[in-house]
């Protein structure tokens, strides 16, 4: 015979499952996993502001988003940026400040900021923790610690070919993904722009994959859809943006010539759990919170 404890704790496991079911489901469109990245929020939910976390909370629940690529600066000390400020002593003193807080910030923090977003109803899927050549061998480490902390699969990063060499050994050790991002940049061999240059990351461990910008990917004259047909084993995730080939412009969905609804019908078809992640980053009067919204209606009615 079931005891009423028992039974009071199958139904409150039942009621549980049956929610975390409902969010699985609310982050799919005929299929097709849909997130943001959360720097589509940088203009609100800014770097160094003690509230971006909760103004991220608050914009994501505005649009009905329940999975998010988490942008590391909305959850740090800033960094100054701009032309001719890197080098200076400004720069310098804010970056060791922004070192120490990685290295020496108890992972009970981002343990916290995980139980703020998951309350919410909102899973941080990614990190985005972009390495570069100044990372510390101990700013990198612990790069995977927040990450896991922080609840994230994965981690995705805008590195550069020289930084990837120094994370390569740490992935290993973590055993965690780390996909790299792409950019349009293709006068700097260093740089992530081309199929060769995912190609030749993949090579320094296994546990290196590809964050497909698709916008971007267009923007260098690359075709999106062919590529995420060859390789979908090896890409973690897609940033979803518009714009116009040959180094053109961000463009408002639907303006541009990145083939977003041909490469959102590709993943229905696939039936692939690749999530589509919206970056809005056109320049526009209106709201993030708007504008992701009208990011995601687009997305919607291309996968209806």
């Amino acid at each position: 015979m079931i005891t009423r404890r028992e039974f009071s704790r199958i139904t409150l496991a039942g009621i549980a499952g049956s929610f975390a079911a409902r969010r699985a489901l609310a982050a799919e469109v005929s299929g097709v996993r849909l997130g943001v990245q959360t720097y589509s929020f940088r203009t609100t939910a800014k770097p160094g502001d003690p509230t971006a976390a909760q103004v991220l909370v608050d914009s994501m629940k505005a649009c009905g988003v329940t999975e998010c690529e988490l942008w590391s600066p909305q959850i740090e000390p800033p960094l100054p940026f701009g032309r001719g400020v890197q080098g200076t002593p400004e720069w310098t003193k804010a970056r060791e400040e922004l070192r120490q807080f990685r290295v020496t910030k108890s992972l009970d923090h981002f343990k916290g900021i995980r139980k703020h977003f998951g309350d919410a109803g909102i899973t941080i899927r990614a990190f985005n923790y972009s390495f570069n050549e100044s990372f510390s061998d101990d700013e990198i480490s612990r790069g995977f610690e927040i990450a896991k902390a922080l609840g994230a699969e994965f981690i995705t990063a805008s590195a550069t070919l020289a930084a990837a060499k120094k994370v390569a050994p740490f992935a290993d050790k973590h055993k965690m993904v780390v996909a790299m991002h792409n950019h349009a940049n293709l006068t700097d061999p260093n740089e992530f722009a081309t199929p060769e240059s995912f190609a030749s990351a993949m090579k320094l461990s296994k546990f290196f994959k590809i964050n497909l910008d698709i916008g971007h990917f267009t923007a260098a004259n690359f075709e999106a859809v062919p590529y995420l047909k060859q390789h979908m084993a090896d890409i973690t995730n897609l940033h979803i943006k518009d714009r116009k080939k040959s180094q053109g412009d961000n463009m408002p969905f639907g303006q541009g010539d990145t083939p977003i609804r041909e490469v959102l019908a590709l993943l229905k078809e696939q039936k692939s759990k690749i999530p589509a992640y919206i970056e809005y980053e056109y320049k526009s009067e209106k709201t993030p919170v708007e504008e992701v919204k009208a990011c995601l209606d687009y997305a919607k009615k291309a996968l209806a």
